[in-house]
């Protein structure tokens, strides 16, 4: 089943008490281009998620955004530098003693003092972390498929109508091809009437003309190699592996016979046909341009 390019994915979880969010987003590219964008401290995660996203993606331009809240991890400790406290209370005792003033410390207030209280935060493991935040952009990406896989089957539903529409177009071609060597067999026979008369008519010169005419205008090959596109066309969107370059490059070929039809036809009902029939394929043109 064909995906789009375009899409947007986004899930949350918890690692090692951490609220992590990613949310992904991708456009149109020619091949993948995928930036991770991260906290600071957490920029050991990258290769990972970029990882997870190369087996999701093969080609677009995708963001990733990975936030982190730590306010509920815990990770932050307070401790007490307890030589330190016990020097301060000392030296509040010698001063008690020594010049007779009250020793009214407090909690509060020796707590206040420089370096008595520090706060420290723990050591994070960051393979667990990389490994969770991984599993999360694994679930942001099976959000992401879903939107691309509903977004390709409206694409598909398109590129099908318009392929419908050009058979119908090449059937119209098939059809009025042949009249055309007809309508000009019948007017090589009135201008030779017209120069030699009647009796002056070769019917095998006439029948040479036309077989020349004929051979000049067929598009029997191009019909025949544009239905095979058409069958090779049908076969790829319904693929399972991605397939947008390689319908691009398919799509080249139906400009192609187009125009070779275009070239040929000496009619301008046929030439009013091959218009139409060019407008459809850039109309499909366009839509694979957002087919992975």
């Amino acid at each position: 089943m064909i995906k789009s390019m375009t899409g947007y994915g986004s899930a949350k979880g918890t690692v090692e008490g951490l609220q992590i969010a990613v949310e992904l987003k991708s456009v149109n590219n020619r091949y993948l281009d995928a930036s991770v964008r991260l906290p600071r401290s957490f920029l050991f995660a990258e290769d990972p998620v970029k990882a997870a996203v190369q087996r999701h993606i093969s080609r677009g331009k995708v963001d990733v955004f990975v936030s982190v809240d730590s306010t509920e991890a815990g990770d932050m400790t307070v401790k007490v530098n307890e030589a330190l406290l016990r020097g301060y209370l000392e030296a509040f005792r010698h001063i008690s003693e020594e010049y007779g003033l009250q020793n009214d410390a407090t909690v509060l207030s020796v707590s206040r003092f420089p370096d008595v209280l520090t706060v420290e935060k723990k050591d994070l493991d960051a393979d667990a972390i990389a490994a969770g935040i991984q599993e999360i952009a694994e679930k942001a990406l099976e959000d992401f498929d879903a939107m691309r896989l509903r977004e390709g089957a409206k694409l598909r539903e398109d590129v099908l109508s318009r392929l419908e529409t050009i058979e119908a177009l090449v059937e119209t071609v098939e059809r009025e091809s042949p009249k055309t060597v007809a309508e000009y067999r019948a007017r090589l026979e009135t201008k030779m009437a017209e120069v030699l008369g009647t009796a002056g008519i070769d019917e095998n010169r006439i029948l040479a003309e036309a077989a020349i005419f004929a051979d000049h205008i067929a598009v029997d090959e191009e019909t025949v190699r544009l239905r095979s596109h058409m069958s090779q066309l049908r076969t790829m969107i319904d693929g399972n592996s991605p397939t947008g370059r390689k319908i691009d490059f398919l799509i080249q070929e139906f400009n192609r016979e187009a125009n070779t039809i275009g070239s040929k036809c000496q009619n301008s009902d046929i030439a009013h046909t091959v218009v139409d029939l060019k407008s459809e394929i850039e109309k499909i043109r366009e839509q694979i341009q957002n087919i992975e």
